[in-house]
C-alpha cells in the first residue's frame, strides 16, 4: 500500500508531537498501523516534516535518522507519547518524564552525522525538550477522535480536534448521520 505524508499528519504543532503521531489509532490493536515499520516512510517523514512539521523554520531541512539510530527514534517516539498522553491526562508520572529525559540524551549522544540538515532523530529530541522546558499543559490536548497529541494554538483553547479538516468533519458527519437516521432533525 502507497502513503503518502499530508499537511494532516504534522497538525500536532511540535515536530516531537507529530513523530509521537506515526502511530496511527495507536490503542486499537486490529486497525492500529506504525508508519515507521516501513523504513521508506520514517526516511520520507524527515523530508514532508522539512515542509508541513510546525516547526520547520526552526529546524530548518530535516534528514532521515541514520539506518543504526532508527531503534532510538523509535524508543523517543513511544517515551514521548506516554509522557505527553500522561501529562493531559493529569497523571503525576516523573517516571515517564526520567525515561524520556534518558532516551533523549541517548539520542542526543548517538552521532547523527549529516552535512545537509539536522537529523530527524536529533530534531525530535529537541523538540521533546522543549516541550519540557515550556510546559503548557493547558494548551496540550488529545484528539478525541484519533487520540492523536496536539498542541491548542488558538487564542481562547478551544482547539477541541488535531485537524478540524479530517477529524472534526468526520465528527460531524458521523453526528449528522446517526442525527438523520434517527430521524431526527437538526
Amino acid at each position: 500500500m502507497s502513503f503518502t505524508w499530508t499537511a494532516h499528519r504534522f497538525s500536532g504543532g511540535a515536530l516531537a508531537l507529530d513523530v509521537a503521531n506515526s502511530v496511527v489509532l495507536r490503542f486499537d490493536p486490529d486497525r492500529r498501523v506504525d508508519r515507521f515499520a516501513d523504513p521508506a516512510a520514517m526516511d520520507s517523514f524527515a523530508e514532508a516534516a522539512s515542509l508541513y512539521s510546525a516547526e520547520r523554520e526552526r529546524f530548518g531541512m530535516l534528514v532521515p535518522a541514520r539506518p543504526e539510530n532508527r531503534k532510538s527514534l523509535i524508543g523517543l517516539r513511544e517515551a514521548t507519547d506516554r509522557h505527553f498522553r500522561a501529562q493531559v491526562e493529569a497523571e503525576d508520572r516523573p517516571d515517564l518524564l526520567a525515561d524520556l529525559l534518558e532516551t533523549i540524551a541517548a539520542v542526543l549522544r548517538q552521532r547523527a552525522g549529516n552535512s545537509q540538515g539536522t537529523a530527524l532523530d536529533v530534531a525530535t529530541a529537541h523538540s521533546a525538550l522543549s516541550l519540557i522546558a515550556n510546559p503548557e499543559p493547558d494548551r496540550l490536548k488529545i484528539c478525541p477522535n484519533c487520540c492523536w497529541l496536539f498542541l491548542d494554538r488558538s487564542r481562547n483553547r478551544s482547539r477541541t480536534w488535531c485537524d478540524m479538516a479530517v477529524c472534526g468533519n468526520r465528527t460531524k458527519a458521523r453526528r449528522h448521520y446517526r442525527r438523520n437516521r434517527q430521524g431526527v432533525q437538526p
